[in-house]
């Protein structure tokens, strides 16, 4: 069997095996398992663009979530290090998140979905004003 490097891409062409397509795809479940979803991405990517953040402040910011969803998906963020929870103990206590230096792995990732979604959308838009 052979070893997939962490650098390599699996696309499942002609050229691969089919474990090494099967490990591509595994590696691609775990990656959706861990940020996939409408809002971890989101999360992430507003904690990376406005800086440390209180519970309130990052609702306000990732719109449309529900306290209970971000709590929930701020857990699980923080369960795979993502991000961090900082709590002051003043009076009042103060809950503060912030992203984590192993969430500037998702950089490259979050800047391609980011253009891929603009190209997209326009490719869309330019299709249905050809149609009308």
């Amino acid at each position: 069997m052979t070893e997939l490097k962490k650098e390599e891409t699996i696309s499942c062409n002609a050229k691969h095996t089919p474990d090494e397509c099967n490990r591509g795809i595994m590696a691609l479940e775990d990656t959706l398992y861990v940020i996939g979803g409408k809002w971890k991405l989101k999360i992430i990517n507003a904690l990376r663009t406005g800086g440390s953040s209180r519970f309130n402040q990052l609702q306000q910011t990732v719109t449309g979530i529900s306290a209970r969803i971000l709590s929930k998906e701020l857990k699980e963020l923080e369960l795979n290090g993502f991000v961090k929870r900082k709590v002051y103990t003043d009076t009042p206590v103060v809950v503060i998140y912030e992203i984590t230096p192993y969430s500037d792995t998702l950089e490259t990732l979050l800047n391609e979905m980011i253009k891929w979604g603009t190209t997209h959308k326009d490719k869309i838009r330019k299709e249905y004003k050809k149609e009308l």
